[in-house]
């Protein structure tokens, strides 16, 4: 089982959410952070709770649309943490809107925030990862990168992209220490509806019955962790919501009959 002890873990979307309770279980095992995300405030808020189990923490504000700004934070994680062990994929946005009537701008922000952004990063690292002879990527997908959801039409997309990319990417590195991790969950409680994109750009602003419903995002972010720990390749992360992936798998008329039906 890997040892996350003084590796150095870098957490984008690390604010709130699944990234924010990451960076706790990552505090927890003595891990050295490095956390990002647009909101520097709660950025600091986070560190703060992450400093009190004793750990070393780089605070890095990145707004991961922004690519002179990312490669502004790589270079400052260089220059303070010298490598990056884990990179932790996180950063992203869902999707509350009809196809029709959302126009092509939001469904390419979709793929620059949720896919595009990833793999820049990705690249800027591995190479260093490769050559450190250890490294650990996590691509935080989704249970929408698996199968497509209504009113989620380019947050799937972005998803299924994540997803072959990682997957493809795994197969390449092989022969190499570098592993890949990719978690896929399903609906957890976190503010993730509320600050899902509209057809004109604005937060859908209402929180789902099933995300608050969904899986406590400290029991999530534990999955996570376990997994990592394990080398697990793929996981998926919910509760009964997850039983849409085997419906689909083995019951495909049923599932196309289910489907129409999520909101």
């Amino acid at each position: 089982m890997q040892q996350l002890k003084n590796k150095v873990v870098w957490i984008t979307g690390a604010s709130s959410g699944i990234g924010e309770a990451l960076a706790y279980a990552f505090a927890q095992e003595g891990s050295r952070l490095v956390l990002s995300a647009r909101n520097a405030g709660k950025l600091e808020l986070v560190a703060g709770k992450c400093r009190e189990a004793g750990v070393d923490v780089l605070v890095v504000p990145m707004d991961v649309m922004d690519l002179d700004a990312m490669e502004d934070a790589v270079r400052q994680v260089k220059e303070r943490m010298i490598r990056v062990d884990v990179l932790v994929l996180n950063a992203g946005r869902s999707q509350r809107s009809l196809a029709i009537e959302t126009p092509v701008s939001i469904d390419r922000t979709f793929m620059e925030l949720n896919f595009f952004s990833p793999v820049v990063l990705t690249k800027a690292l591995l190479p260093d990862m490769l050559e450190h002879g250890e490294g650990h990527l996590v691509a935080i997908s989704s249970l929408s990168g698996k199968f497509g959801v209504p009113r989620r039409t380019a947050y799937c997309a972005s998803k299924h992209a994540l997803q072959g990319f990682f997957e493809a990417l795994r197969a390449e590195l092989a022969a190499t220490p570098v592993k890949v991790t990719i978690v896929s969950p399903g609906r957890i409680q976190t503010d993730i509806s509320l600050h899902a994109l509209t057809e004109d750009g604005t937060e859908h602003g209402t929180m789902d019955k099933g995300q608050a419903e969904g899986m406590p995002v400290a029991l999530c972010a534990s999955k996570i962790l376990t997994a990592i720990k394990k080398n697990k390749k793929d996981i998926l992360v919910g509760r009964k919501e997850l039983l849409m992936y085997y419906i689909r798998k083995w019951l495909p008329a049923l599932y196309y009959r289910l489907i129409p039906r999520i909101q």
